[in-house]
């Protein structure tokens, strides 16, 4: 199997849990696959393909998506078809003789065919060895993508009994994976849960405040790197992708309401780097196999959590860090919950209705996002430990360990909330309450006497936000509880009547203020490779995918490009040790990039890197050690010329604020650089002192009030620089 995988696909190891998996296939057994986006779950069923003397049967939804599978397998040397509605009838004809004569070892087929007669018939003339069953979690009416064609999914083990189905999915509660199991009726099946945990992405949330122009400054760090921006409707998908084309990015719509020329159009430029921004509402990337998505954001936040995870899961399939970020306000959760009463089927509401509040609590959390996903689908997750000891960061990859709040003495706050809920009946929501604590004269609160309760405008010190994020540090924390339905409300839980009875202390997160930079993780620090070199590869990898009309991703990864621009491979021995290329790509291609590799290598006079012998993709992706990204480094050198800040962040592409984190970043990991030449004139510098002096460094906000706003942000914080 080692040999297989190296020779078609170009591996030198499996991904955690692929092997067992394969195992168990070979064996005759049902399986079930529970594998994150990007985990490699496809090769579980294609590598036992090549050794079976059949046909391997892939029941997958996506239509778009299987030409591209079958692309991939036939440039790796997989005798692969597919058959479905985009099809003509002698085309399926002409497939369906090639597997009957045993030419074909992978066909795909979408589950609507199983309901035709003649394409059941087809099947019991066909060597069939196994059945794979795609984005399986679409059997489940519990699922969030429920496909009734699925159901005919059923008649597999009626069918075929000897046959082993293994069914895959990324998405399942563990609902959801007992109702899969139910309907395929894998009664003698081995499951393999792996971990739902995408290390190399990153996961923020933050205030859609200024909206627009913060998604201009991710697209312009992530620039002409691919970016799929979810919209919650086609107009606004249209309005977007309309303004970022007059802001000179390179952006394409793609929604329902679009004709499917143009869809297929748009996301055929996409997926060929011909575009590299796509602004979609969701009915985008279910059919996407693109590995090398860097950005996804949600310019609305979606309406499950499942669909996010889904979503989120198509940035990073290749391994390196992609970042993911979803904007969050009051108002979009109005226009879902509008949606949700347009709804008849009053139990379907309720359901919907408890998606949304799930996905409102992961957004207005104040603990690990990541442990909060992976909690929903039943993982439990540990913070990753160094020397036995679990990381002070968290995770270290979402805005929350990235950024973590300040604590700060909540005792009183907290009992002034938990005694009004009490004294109000604990039948009002969030927002009642903060306005009955802030004194608000309006009729409800007037109409309910509540004015004349002691609680009543005792709070002068918080605003109504402030309270709103103490609430749910105490819904987060165990002291208060929210009720289910369309006007949720707040009541006191034990924990919460212990801590008022025995009038305990009490900290909380203070309110996080929205952070326009952002500490880079380890996860942002990539694999150093020379990036001159990496784009002349790509380059080259673009030509080639067009004379062969294919994605450029499915010629060589972006894992592959770096790791040529990191070792420099001068022949077909070293060439072939490089993850990704197998025996038919360095038959293909070799001969084209050592060219490039070594007129390079000559013209910079560098010389070839031994290579590991198993360089794995994850070495790239999180905690890769302590390396630089190419920014800093860019900084690095241009402050050694004694360039001016305005010019780096020119010459950068970024604003001037970014390029004095930069310094502090450079500064506060040991680098030796000198800054003397930036700072401020003698006079502001000392004034920016005092007010550090008087509000301690902790907060630029109080420093940037003391000053009387007459400071900017970015000269308050290079002034710290001197400061400290």
């Amino acid at each position: 199997m080692k040999q297989l995988l190296k020779t078609y696909f170009g591996y030198d190891e499996f991904r955690p849990l692929q092997e067992e998996v394969i195992d168990n296939i070979m064996s005759g057994k049902d399986t079930f696959v529970l594998m994150p986006t990007g985990g490699g779950k496809s090769l579980c069923y294609q590598l036992p393909a090549l050794k079976f003397d059949g046909l391997t049967l892939v029941i997958s939804p996506l239509i778009a998506l299987m030409k591209d599978q079958v692309d991939a397998l036939k440039t790796n040397g997989i005798a692969a078809e597919y058959i479905n509605s985009l099809l003509t009838a002698v085309e399926i004809q002409q497939i369906q003789e090639k597997v009957i004569a045993g030419k074909v070892k992978i066909l795909y087929a979408a589950p609507e065919r199983l309901a035709l007669q003649s394409f059941q018939k087809f099947l019991k003339t066909a060597n069939i060895k196994l059945i794979a069953v795609d984005e399986a979690h679409c059997i489940s009416e519990w699922g969030h993508d429920f496909r009734p064609d699925y159901r005919n999914l059923k008649l597999f083990k009626s069918q075929f009994p000897e046959v082993p189905i293994i069914a895959l999915t990324a998405t399942a509660t563990p609902k959801v994976r007992e109702d899969i199991i139910k309907q395929l009726s894998l009664d003698d099946h081995k499951p393999f849960i792996s971990s739902f945990d995408r290390e190399n992405l990153v996961m923020i949330v933050t205030r859609k405040k200024r909206a627009f122009d913060k998604l201009l400054g991710l697209l312009q760090k992530h620039k002409n790197e691919p970016t799929i921006i979810y919209c919650f409707s086609r107009k606004e998908t249209e309005k977007i992708a309309m303004s970022l084309q007059a802001e000179g990015f390179n952006a394409l719509p793609y929604h329902a309401g679009l004709n499917s020329e143009t869809r297929k159009k748009n996301q055929e430029l996409f997926i060929k780097d011909e575009a590299s921004i796509i602004v979609a509402t969701i009915a985008f990337g279910m059919g996407i196999d693109k590995p090398d998505i860097r950005l996804i954001v949600h310019y609305t936040f979606p309406k499950t959590i499942e669909g996010y995870y889904q979503e989120i899961g198509r940035a990073g399939r290749d391994g390196l860090p992609s970042e993911c970020v979803l904007f969050y306000s009051y108002g979009d959760i109005r226009k879902h919950e509008f949606f949700i009463d347009q709804m008849e089927d009053a139990v379907e509401q309720e359901k919907c209705r408890e998606k949304l509040k799930q996905v409102i609590e992961y957004c207005e959390t104040v603990v690990c996002r990541r442990k909060y996903v992976l909690g929903y689908f039943g993982e439990e997750y540990s913070f990753p430990s160094s020397n036995g000891k679990e990381n002070r960061k968290g995770c270290e990859a979402c805005d929350i360990c990235l950024n973590p709040n300040l604590l700060f003495d909540a005792t009183e706050i907290s009992q002034k909330i938990l005694s009004c809920v009490i004294r109000t009946g604990s039948r009002f929501g969030r927002n009642y309450i903060a306005d009955v604590l802030l004194g608000k004269n309006l009729q409800q609160i007037t109409e309910n006497l509540h004015c004349d309760l002691s609680v009543f405008g005792i709070v002068s010190d918080f605003n109504k936000d402030e309270i709103n994020h103490t609430m749910k540090s105490l819904i987060t924390f165990g002291f208060l509880q929210v009720s289910s339905g369309k006007y949720p409300t707040v009541s006191v839980t034990q924990k919460g009547l212990q801590f008022l009875k025995q009038k305990e202390s009490l900290e909380l997160p203070k309110m996080r203020e929205d952070l326009e930079e952002r500490e880079e993780s380890a996860l942002r620090r990539k694999i150093q490779y020379d990036l001159s070199l990496f784009e002349k590869l790509r380059a080259l990898r673009k030509q080639i995918a067009d004379k062969s009309n294919v994605p450029p991703f499915m010629i060589f990864s972006d894992v592959s490009l770096q790791k040529m621009a990191r070792y420099f491979p001068i022949d077909k021995n070293n060439f072939a040790k490089i993850e990704g290329v197998g025996t038919k790509k360095l038959e293909s291609f070799s001969e084209a990039f050592l060219a490039v590799i070594n007129d390079y290598i000559k013209e910079n006079n560098l010389q070839s890197v031994e290579i590991p012998n198993r360089v794995q993709n994850r070495s790239i992706g999180r905690r890769a050690g302590s390396a630089f990204t190419e920014r800093y480094i860019r900084t690095k050198e241009m402050l050694s010329k004694k360039l001016s800040i305005s010019e780096i962040a020119d010459k950068q592409g970024f604003k001037y604020g970014t390029i004095v984190v930069h310094i502090e970043k450079l500064i506060s990991n040991g680098e030796d650089i000198d800054i003397d030449y930036l700072k401020p004139p003698r006079k502001r510098l000392e004034k920016i002192k005092t007010a550090f002096e008087k509000c301690g460094d902790e907060k630029l906000k109080p420093v940037f009030k003391f000053l009387k706003e007459e400071y900017s942000y970015d000269e308050i914080r290079l002034g710290k620089l001197f400061y400290k």
